[in-house]
C-alpha cells in the first residue's frame, strides 16, 4: 500500500507540492495572518474608560484620533525619516564593501569577509545596544574618548543615536544580498566598459547598477520594515524619542484598539513601498532569486568552514 501511494504522488507531482507545503502554510495563515488580522479587527473597537475592558463595537473613533492629532502626525513623518535615513546609510556603507568582497578580495579573504559581516547576527540585539548606549554615553563613552579631541563629541541619546544604532543593527541585511548580487555579475561586462573608455561613475551608474537594483530593493526592504517597526532601539538609546513601534508598545496594555489602529500605519507604508517596489520594474521574482542566491551564500560559506 505503501508503494502504491508513493507511486501515486510520484505521478502527481502538484499533489505532492501540496502534502509538502500544507503544514507551514497551515501554520503561517493561524499563527502569522490569523493574529496579524485579530490585531487590526480590533482596531474598530473601543475600550471602556470605566473598567478598562474592550468594547466590541464597531467604531471609527481610534482612526478620527490617530488622523486629527498633530502628534501622531509627527511620530510617523519621524519614523519615515529614520527608516529612509537607515536605508540610504546602510547602501551607500554596504555597496562599496560588498563590491570589494565580490570583486577585489581573494577567494580564501572574500570567505573571511562574509564570516565578519554574518558574525554581528549571532550576538544578541540587546547586547548590541547596550554596547551603543556605553559608548554614546556624553562625556565617558568611547564616542567622546576617540572624537572629543578634535572637537566632535557623542551625539548622546535621540534621533541621531537611533538611526546609528539601526544602521549598525540592519547593515549586514544590505551587504549580503549586495554581495550575492555582484558575485553573480559578469568580470567581462566591467572589463568592456573600461576599454570603451567609460569611468568608474559612468560604469556603475549604467552597467552595475542596473543588474544589482533588485539585489538593492531585497536589501532595502529588511532594512526599511526593519526599522520602521523598531521599538527597542528607541527606548535604550533614543532618549524621549517616539517612533510608530514605541507608540504601539506603550498602548498594547492600557488601549490594546488604539495600539492597533497606530499599527495600521506601518502596515499600509510597507504595502505601499511594495508597490513601488513592484511598479519600479523589481519583480517578485528577482527579488526570489537573490533571496536563493543569498540562502546559497550563507549554507556554502557554513559547509566550507566545516
Amino acid at each position: 500500500m505503501i508503494d502504491q501511494l508513493s507511486d501515486s504522488l510520484h505521478k502527481k507531482p502538484r499533489i505532492r507540492l501540496a502534502a509538502l507545503l500544507s503544514t507551514p502554510l497551515l501554520w503561517l495563515v493561524v499563527a502569522y495572518l490569523g493574529a496579524l488580522a485579530t490585531l487590526l479587527i480590533s482596531a474598530f473597537f473601543t475600550i471602556d474608560s470605566f473598567t478598562g475592558n474592550i468594547v466590541q463595537q464597531f467604531t471609527l473613533v481610534n482612526f478620527q484620533d490617530m488622523f486629527t492629532d498633530a502628534a501622531y502626525r509627527n511620530v510617523v513623518l519621524r519614523t519615515l525619516g529614520i527608516a529612509i535615513s537607515v536605508t540610504a546609510l546602510c547602501t551607500v556603507i554596504a555597496l562599496p564593501m560588498a563590491f570589494f568582497m565580490a570583486k577585489i578580495a581573494q577567494p580564501r579573504t572574500r570567505k573571511l569577509l562574509v564570516a565578519l559581516v554574518l558574525t554581528p547576527l549571532w550576538a544578541s540585539y540587546l547586547v548590541k545596544i547596550y554596547s551603543w548606549r556605553s559608548m554614546l554615553e556624553p562625556r565617558t563613552g568611547v564616542v567622546d574618548w576617540l572624537l572629543g579631541p578634535i572637537g566632535i563629541h557623542s551625539p548622546g541619546f535621540g534621533i541621531s543615536a537611533v538611526v546609528i544604532g539601526l544602521t549598525y543593527l540592519w547593515l549586514p541585511y544590505m551587504i549580503l544580498p549586495l554581495f550575492a548580487g555582484m558575485e553573480r555579475l559578469p568580470n567581462n561586462l566591467l572589463d568592456a566598459s573600461g576599454d570603451l573608455g567609460a569611468g568608474n561613475w559612468y560604469t556603475f551608474r549604467k552597467v552595475i547598477f542596473p543588474l544589482i537594483f533588485p539585489s538593492l530593493v531585497a536589501g532595502s526592504m529588511f532594512t526599511f520594515s526593519l526599522s520602521l517597526g523598531d521599538y527597542i532601539t528607541t527606548q535604550i538609546i533614543g532618549g524621549k524619542l517616539q517612533m510608530l513601534g514605541s507608540v504601539v508598545y506603550q498602548n498594547f496594555s492600557i488601549n490594546l484598539p488604539f495600539a492597533a489602529t497606530i499599527s495600521f500605519i506601518p502596515v499600509t507604508i510597507m504595502g505601499i513601498y511594495l508597490y513601488l517596489v513592484r511598479r519600479s520594474g523589481a519583480r517578485s521574482e528577482e527579488h526570489t532569486s537573490e533571496l536563493q542566491s543569498l540562502a546559497y551564500l550563507v549554507c556554502r560559506l557554513l559547509l566550507e568552514k566545516k
